[in-house]
């Protein structure tokens, strides 16, 4: 009796570890997935809302069923007798192999949350590519426009008109009427 007392003791003692180390790593998970968060305060707003309560939910639900589990076969343990201690070594296989797939599970889910993550990141560089572009491009276009009406003043002028202006500014007064003009809008942006 004490040999086998002695077994169901180590394997809930076993159980509390696995149990124990789950809720470590889900702590280290939390703690790694809060500093990221906080690091991304600084990027424009992204809803993770959805992502993290759903990694919440399965964490509760594999704590909920490890809890169970561990309770159920702490019952069976204490009430053990002849054909009840085989049907608890086949619970704590049940519970080994339950345990396994709930800590897959919680490990996909973190997984899959990093991914969203970073996709998101990703997103967000994308969007300030994109939002650097268009405000290169707006500032080229107003540039052009600038440069396009500082020119409408001296379009309709002939060469000598021109080279009149150049003159008066003591400037060089050769060469087409298009590189005087530009020499003037030159002169007059500075």
């Amino acid at each position: 009796m004490t040999n086998s007392t002695e077994q169901f003791t180590a394997a809930t003692t076993q159980a509390r570890e696995v149990t124990e180390r789950g809720v470590e790593a889900f702590k280290k998970g939390a703690k790694t997935f809060t500093d990221q968060a906080t690091a991304m305060a600084t990027l424009p707003s992204i809803d993770l809302t959805e992502p993290v309560a759903r990694y919440f939910d399965l964490v509760q639900k594999s704590v909920d069923m490890n809890r169970e589990l561990a309770t159920r076969w702490a019952e069976h343990v204490s009430s053990l007798s002849g054909l009840l201690r085989e049907q608890a070594e086949k619970a704590g296989t049940v519970v080994d192999e339950a345990t396994e797939a709930v800590s897959d599970q919680v490990v996909d889910q973190a997984a899959k949350a990093d991914e969203l993550a970073q996709e998101q990141a990703e997103q967000v560089e994308q969007a300030k590519r994109d939002e650097e572009k268009a405000a290169k491009a707006a500032e080229r276009a107003e540039a052009k426009k600038a440069k396009e009406q500082a020119r409408e003043q001296y379009e309709g002028l002939t060469k000598a008109e021109l080279s009149e202006k150049l003159a008066e500014r003591e400037l060089p007064k050769t060469g087409t009427v298009e590189e005087l003009i530009e020499r003037l809008v030159s002169a007059d942006s500075k």
